[in-house]
């Protein structure tokens, strides 16, 4: 039986996902100048995590579990990512598998922990989710996790916040990390605290080796451990679990960006040829206290220019108390009695993190503002060449980004416009005021997050194996639940809807094949796609905040990248197949987070909370289980749809670590998942 994808429809119909390998890589100099300053401190790690985000944190836990070194590197000062720095404190989970508490064992533990904290069952009483919590009380829980977890199996972690990747050096052949380079900043003398600037104004610094007036910088080299009996160093892995899939782009593997080509995977995309620079919106969050009396609302300078943007969306939604509470984060007792959405309505001392598509959701979608720089924008800026790299952001999409946050606020209090729903909706609400300061819920002196929550970023494009000839990757229709026999399919062009049905058919493809009818019938999937070389679980609908059609994003009159939103919607509980963490090339890197290898739709699936933790601990757990063997991970996929021992080997100690490679009731056989809500 086939496994992962048709193969008879692979070799017979000949498809294509992307663009060819060989047009897709980018030579690498031979050789390159040397470091242009000597590292301060080296560091021996068996597992180098870029990133402490969930997946990075996730990714550490397991190997420190497992009595392993691990160097964790991150750009803020709080591990955690979506419930921490991004400031996204609102548990995304689906209600099966959250009534099930059928997840990762560190992610229980953390909820289980998060419980404990809060006298209330919700300390936020949101209706978003059924906890939502302080970001601060996020990154305090998951440390004192990593902290524990090293003691409890003797490993070491070097914890390394606001440090940033600046080099990664190869062998002969580029097969292998063998060291990586890493500035670290702290407060240059007499400069002020880290966090009172938002990140646009520091992140060009962060990536110097230079101190200046604002930080001192320490210079890290990560390298393997030494053999004791040899002068090779023993093996070692890299871990991209960065926000944005900084050390995809800076090893210049490769990897696609925003909207994919429309093909027979992926028949939601509204774009023949795909497009780069259509990327989800990002967003600063930001925490608002609701007050007794009125507070003085100041209006930022550049609030005009943002103004004709923000909106309550939807009438249904057109309410300030059902915006506040959607993601209220804290909420204190004694609580009202009158409830608004099945949550109660706010009172003073109630804080709310907001986070609002039409609202501080910054969602640029053109080659002049787009946030993740594109291969051509990388090399033509110089971050691809040695030393170069400066984390691939536009930093003016930044700074429009974290005013735009901040003019949502004012907004929200002092606002009388509406850019969907016209004059008379948006009344004044003065009694609010914005968290500010090192204490506050996003710990900054200006109030935004640390980070902005990211939805998109840069996606691997995984080894070829069978049925994946220009690839790996994880595509619409293995997790959609969408009706592909819809009107909106059926005027697909017609090899793309015949070729739609046989991607679907299973055993009936090669009759599929053979037919000659054309559009070829569609049947449904009941399902997500059963892969067997599976690591971990998630599951999330698909669900997509579009760029914006026109730049700059906030312009009067714009409207969302047309098309987008067509794939939106349900799934079935999906899988992360190893092959989708295994990039091309480097055989001791690996990809966990949001950068595995999924199409533009299916990412807006695999994104969430639960999910990212299960593809860090994946690959914690596997980068254990590679040292030991002494192999490594793409030589246990290799040879898939035959059976792997190796593959099998791990997936039973992934079991046995309490981290699920598959949902309850997993099989070719069961066809029937729609109580999986």
């Amino acid at each position: 039986m086939l496994c992962n994808r048709n193969l008879a429809l692979a070799i017979l119909v000949g498809t294509n996902l992307v663009m060819p390998i060989a047009a897709l890589a980018q030579p690498i100099p031979l050789a390159e100048p040397p470091l242009p300053v000597s590292p301060d401190r080296t560091l021996f790690c068996d597992l180098l995590v870029a990133g402490g985000g969930l997946a990075g944190a996730a990714a550490a836990y397991e190997s420190l579990l497992a009595g392993r070194t691990v160097c964790l590197t991150e750009i803020t000062d709080w591990v955690g990512g979506q419930i921490s720095a991004q400031g996204t404190s609102a548990l995304d989970e689906r209600t099966t598998q959250r009534e099930r508490d059928f997840f990762p064992r560190g992610y229980r533990e953390f909820t289980q922990r998060l419980r404990q904290v809060y006298p209330q069952a919700d300390p936020g009483d949101c209706w978003v989710s059924v906890f939502c919590f302080l970001p601060r009380d996020g990154h305090a829980i998951l440390f004192d996790m990593l902290q524990e977890a090293g003691q409890s199996g003797q490993g070491t972690l070097h914890w390394l916040p606001n440090t940033v990747i600046k080099h990664l050096q190869f062998n002969a052949d580029k097969s292998q990390i063998v060291s990586a380079i890493a500035i670290q900043h702290t407060p240059a003398p007499g400069a002020p605290p880290l966090n009172t600037e938002p990140l646009s104004r520091t992140i060009e610094e962060a990536y110097h080796f230079a101190d200046s007036d604002r930080f001192t910088k320490t210079v890290i080299e990560f390298v393997p451990p030494p053999h004791a009996a040899s002068e090779q160093p023993h093996p070692w892995y890299v871990v991209d679990a960065t926000e944005t899939g900084e050390l995809v782009a800076l090893a210049d593997i490769p990897y696609r960006v925003g909207i994919d080509p429309l093909s027979h995977f992926d028949p939601s995309s509204p774009e023949a040829n795909g497009n780069p620079y259509c990327t989800q919106g990002y967003t600063y969050t930001f925490a608002m206290e609701a007050t007794e009396e009125p507070q003085p609302q100041v209006m930022p300078e550049f609030y005009p220019q943002y103004a004709p943007y923000y909106s309550y969306e939807r009438e249904n939604l057109a309410q300030f108390d059902i915006l506040f509470t959607y993601r209220r984060i804290f909420s204190p007792e004694p609580r009202p009695t009158a409830q608004i959405f099945g949550v109660s309505r706010p009172h003073p001392g109630d804080i709310s993190m907001q986070n609002w598509t039409w609202g501080n959701d910054y969602r640029p979608g053109t080659a002049t503002d787009n946030l993740i720089l594109t291969h051509d924008q990388l090399q033509e800026s110089g971050q691809l060449a040695p030393y170069g790299w400066a984390g691939g952001l536009r930093i003016e999409s930044l700074r429009r980004a974290e005013e735009s946050a901040l003019g949502f606020y004012y907004w929200l209090v002092a606002g009388t416009t509406d850019s969907q729903l016209g004059d008379g909706v948006k009344q004044q609400y003065p009694n609010h005021r914005l968290l500010t300061g090192l204490d506050s819920p996003m710990g900054t002196m200006h109030g935004l997050s640390k980070y902005p929550y990211m939805r998109e970023v840069r996606r691997i494009i995984g080894r070829s194996s069978p049925g994946y000839a220009t690839g790996f990757t994880i595509d619409e229709t293995d997790v959609s639940r969408s009706d592909f026999t819809d009107e909106y399919y059926q005027s697909l062009p017609p090899e793309t809807y015949r070729n739609l049905g046989i991607s679907l058919s299973g055993l009936e493809a090669i009759d599929r094949i053979r037919s000659n009818e054309i559009p070829d019938p569609v049947r449904l999937r009941t399902r997500s796609r059963i892969y067997p070389d599976s690591v971990g679980i998630g599951h999330y609908n698909i669900d997509f905040h579009p760029c914006m059609a026109l730049s700059p994003p906030e312009l009067p009159g714009n409207y969302e990248y047309p098309g987008v939103r067509q794939a939106q919607g349900e799934t079935y509980p999906f899988q992360i197949p190893l092959r989708a963490m295994i990039p091309q090339r480097i055989d001791n890197f690996l990809i966990a987070g949001k950068s595995i290898a999924t199409s533009y739709v299916a990412a807006a699936a695999y994104r969430v909370h639960s999910f990212e933790w299960s593809a860090g601990a994946a690959a914690g757990v596997l980068v254990d289980f590679a040292l030991d063997r002494g192999t490594a991970p793409y030589q246990w996929v290799d040879d898939i749809p035959r059976l792997e021992p190796e593959l099998e080997s791990l997936q039973r100690r992934l079991w046995a670590t309490q981290n699920p490679t598959a949902f309850p009731g997993t099989s070719i056989f069961n066809l029937d998942w729609q109580e999986w809500r």
